[in-house]
């Protein structure tokens, strides 16, 4: 079955069969003539009562279960009644590409639970806002501080001890690779390289909670409002930070930056929370900043810092946050990401400028230029016009390349899913996954080491007639720097006492045997037209574009920037090295522009753009690295035409790993189509959306009732509603959270006996602090107080008091408002339900984050959109008078289709199986 949740695996299997055979019998009874509507209908009801019947028996086994009681965190709908199979949306089979099964992630309910931004506003919130200090805005900015110095000193660590793992690792095979012995050589990396990648994926298998190595993507959809579990735990942090500096030191084609982004994401959560229930932390300081919208900020500023310290660049990290990862902005939030990546940058300066390899160099806080920009190009070159024709080309490309990138890499991880997920023993599959990573490092090693042997030792042009100075240390950095491989240099002293050198070094080592960076810094120089040639270059191009496209999503913390620039300075290069060979090395002042080392920038660049889709930070990001802003208005163009190509394809990597990974996230605008058209919300309505049949509480609710209903659905939230005069009919008043509910039933001192005049006595509420959680702390003692308030008589005369918890400042949209703007609202607030209400103020529906993702706003709209066209697939038709939007399957409705339409769809509710027997198809599939 596709789109199966692990809840419906234990289905029964022949309930395939079951949801097939109405259709079939209906087909085959028109074929045949026979008006044999009664057995028809006898057949209906048999087979309604088997399948239902199975799966309550499915729901009461699960029931057993504390999870699937209470929390219902990795289920769908959020507010209707999830056992109304009857009001439950159904996905019509069809031939069209649009719903096969491969597309899962279009079927798949969305598994992860959906956050409010914004606190509810309750009476007792607003009791604990005035115990608050209003408008003291310095604890905020500390915070951000510390969280940026915290940051800071964790890239430090990072990048110091990759370096030296690095150093140690070259270190050991240097003697055998001086004497030509390859097979040792690549031995000794191997060895030296497997013990850490079994600790990297090791780490995060073991370690992590998830299981699984977050990241970017997670950060992303956790901001867009999405709840992801583990992603913020210390052990997770743990994990992710040691994986990350195995894994890039033990040579795999990859970099520290989205684990990095990941890892300020956590310092940011952690430190302004002060809390851990991992650790049993509870600080009672900087309490004011517990709740969703702070924690987001602080989360962003974590995020915006881990970028900033990876690359030195404040302003490239501020702006990523704002393109990329964050959902929700404002001007303050930009001001306080702004110090907190400006602390972030200081300390990664402040610490690298005084020590290397931990060891104290002298010169505390003196910041060199050349230590401190990452890709320093030293040389900067006039331009000319002309240089926009290749930059141009260079875009296309980077567009083409990034598209390709990322439909591989998606292919790549949708297989490895399948594999992995078939293997049915847990610690099978995490063996499983730690021995693919070995593996793709014995093909890293394998390329890195063997090679180079391939290739002759060349003569280091830009060095032939550079002279050095009598100073041993800059021999020695300069000698490691090349990457001699095998190959033997010379020195000598002309009579002034000046030291030549006629080194010579091996190309492909140069490119694959040192870390990326280091080769990223080769490519860019300057001055360097024939360094490299097009065999080591298209060499590892190939080489590289495919090892890190298939190490991105394995089993290790690992990052993408690092290759995806790389990859960009090996083509600009080639694109660099075709001018010079067609124009020659130019060295008058208009022709200096035909470089090598420019046209890898702008090839970086632009891939870079291809993959991720990125624009203004990106600009930014690579005018901070490199220091070369001569070429900015070239970076600038290569940019905006790699991402304009790349959306002719596909959508960026991140967005693509979050559809891949079934992370509900809402796009700044919504995009729907029908029949290869996008439609314009602004002509539909909240009401062709929504879910109908709410379950709503009061505000004076029954202790057994509402223990019955939390024990039998999986609802995030309820709408609350109440009567503002005895004859009057009940309103909209606000809504309540689960979380809250429950752990209000877990404090009996506040449930009450019924009174005559309905109303309560004067009992203290409980404090925000104790209704407000994000996970319920002891969830076996709710499941069996939840048992005992449904089956003890007494609680059957108790009542709790809802109304000083209740949100009366939830959302609410009539049902005739604009869709567009429903969706705009829904997600610039960040909400969790969005209430739908008529003129009365009446419920009608509620609209939740499922009803506004892609697939089903097209699903959802289809339904209205196909009685326009009476052509249509039979399967897609609904009317729109019904409220649940079921098909024409009886003669009243059809007698409310329109006069011209009547008689098609007579024909087409005799051609169709009954929409009753789709759902019931649907939930076999799903297993809801």
């Amino acid at each position: 079955m596709c789109g199966q949740t692990q809840a419906s695996q234990s289905l029964p299997q022949n309930c395939s069969i079951l949801m097939q055979f109405p259709t079939l019998l209906s087909f085959s009874l028109k074929e045949s003539g026979l008006g044999l509507t009664s057995l028809l209908s006898a057949s209906q009801r048999f087979l309604e009562a088997a399948v239902m019947s199975s799966l309550f028996s499915h729901r009461t086994h699960m029931e057993n279960g504390e999870e699937e009681m209470l929390m219902g965190e990795d289920h769908g709908p959020d507010l209707i009644h999830s056992q109304d199979f009857r009001r439950q949306r159904s996905i019509s089979r069809s031939t069209s590409a649009y719903y096969r099964c491969k597309e899962e992630e279009r079927e798949h309910p969305i598994a992860h639970k959906s956050l409010d931004y914004l606190p509810s506003h309750s009476k007792v919130y607003k009791k604990w806002l005035q115990e608050k200090t209003y408008r003291k805005e310095w604890d905020r900015w500390l915070l951000m501080g510390l969280i940026g110095t915290a940051v800071g000193m964790l890239g430090f660590f990072i990048h110091q001890i990759i370096d030296s793992l690095i150093k140690l690792k070259w270190d050991l095979v240097e003697n055998y690779l001086q004497d030509g012995n390859i097979h040792m050589t690549w031995l000794c990396a191997l060895g030296f390289g497997l013990a850490m990648v079994v600790l990297s994926s090791g780490s995060v298998l073991f370690i992590c909670p998830a299981g699984s190595p977050s990241g970017l993507p997670e950060i992303i959809g956790y901001l867009n409002g999405t709840s992801i579990r583990h992603l913020f735990n210390i052990k997770t942090f743990l994990g992710t930070f040691v994986s990350c500096v195995l894994a890039v030191a033990s040579g795999l084609f990859c970099g520290p930056e989205g684990p990095m982004i990941h890892l300020g994401a956590l310092l940011g959560c952690g430190l302004s929370q002060l809390q851990s229930d991992t650790l049993g932390i509870h600080l009672p300081i900087f309490t004011r900043f517990r709740n969703s919208a702070d924690k987001r900020s602080f989360i962003t500023a974590g995020a915006g810092a881990g970028i900033a310290s990876v690359f030195r660049a404040p302003i490239g990290g501020l702006l990523f946050t704002l393109e990329e990862v964050s959902s929700f902005w404002d001007i303050r939030l930009a001001w306080q990401t702004f110090f907190c990546c400006l602390m972030a940058t200081f300390t990664m300066d402040l610490l690298s400028s005084s020590f290397c390899g931990f060891v104290y160099r002298g010169h505390f806080g003196f910041f060199e230029a050349e230590k401190r920009i990452l890709f320093w190009v030293k040389n900067l070159l006039d331009m000319n016009v002309l240089a926009f024709i290749p930059t141009i080309l260079l875009g296309m490309l980077g567009g083409l390349l990034g598209a390709l990138f990322v439909s591989l890499n998606i292919k790549i991880n949708k297989l490895r899913m399948w594999f992995f997920n078939s293997i049915p023993k847990l610690s099978l599959r995490k063996t499983s996954k730690l021995l693919e990573t070995v593996l793709i490092l014995v093909c890293t090693t394998t390329v890195t080491v063997y090679l180079p042997y391939f290739f002759p030792c060349t003569p280091v042009m830009s060095v032939r007639n550079y002279r050095l100075r009598n100073n041993s240390e800059i021999i020695n950095q300069f000698q490691r720097e090349i990457s001699e491989y095998s190959c033997s240099s010379s020195t000598w002293v002309d009579p002034d006492g000046v030291r030549y050198s006629n080194q010579t070094f091996n190309q492909a080592a140069a490119l694959l045997v040192e870390n990326g960076k280091q080769g990223i810094a080769y490519l860019f120089k300057r001055g360097t037209h024939e360094e490299f040639g097009y065999a080591s270059l298209c060499t590892a191009l190939a080489f590289y574009f495919i090892l890190s496209c298939w190490t991105a999503g394995s089993a290790v913390a690992s990052g993408l920037v690092i290759p995806m620039l790389y990859t960009g300075a090996l083509y600009g290069r080639i694109v660099g090295l075709i001018l010079v060979s067609i124009f020659g090395v130019q060295t008058n002042e208009y022709g200096a522009w035909i470089d090598p080392g420019l046209f890898a920038a702008i090839g970086a660049a632009s891939f870079f753009s291809g993959v991720s889709r990125l624009t203004i930070s990106l600009t930014v990001i690579m005018v901070e690295i490199t220091n070369d802003v001569q070429s900015l208005l070239l970076i600038m163009l290569a940019v905006m035409v790699a991402k304009m190509v790349g959306d002719l394809f596909n959508t960026s990597l991140y967005s693509s790993l979050l559809k891949l990974k079934l992370i509900p996230y809402l796009d700044v605008e919504p995009f729907v189509h029908h029949r290869r058209k996008w439609l314009n919300l602004e002509l539909f309505s909240a009401r062709d959306v929504m879910e109908p049949g709410v379950r709503v509480l009061h505000l004076k609710e029954n202790i057994a009732s509402l223990a019955r209903l939390l024990a039998s659905t999986s609802h995030g939230g309820f709408p609350v509603v109440c009567r503002p005069k005895p004859d009057h009919a009940e309103v909209f008043q606000g809504t309540i959270k689960r979380l809250e509910l429950c752990m209000l039933l877990e404090n009996e001192d506040i449930f009450e006996p019924e009174t005559n005049d309905g109303t309560f006595s004067s009992s203290h509420p409980l404090s925000y602090e104790k209704i407000t959680v994000e996970k319920l702390p002891n969830l076996s003692r709710l499941t069996m107080l939840l048992n005992r308030y449904t089956t003890d008589p007494q609680y059957q005369q108790l009542f709790i008091n809802l109304e000083p918890y209740i949100n009366k400042s939830a959302m609410s949209v009539q049902a005739h408002f604009s869709l567009q703007r429903t969706y705009i609202i829904f997600r610039t607030l960040g909400l969790c339900h969005l209430t739908v209400v008529d003129q009365q103020n009446q419920v009608v529906g509620v609209i939740t984050r499922k009803d506004l993702m892609p697939f089903p706003l097209e699903e959802k709209l289809r339904f209205h959109l196909a009685p326009q066209s009476p052509d249509a697939d039979p399967l897609y038709e609904s009317p729109r008078g019904s409220r649940s939007h079921r098909g024409p399957s009886s003669e009243a409705e059809i007698a409310d289709a329109p006069t011209q339409r009547r008689e098609v769809a007579k024909h087409k509710a005799s051609e169709i199986p009954t929409w009753h027997h789709m759902e019931l198809w649907q939930t076999c599939r799903v297993g809801s």
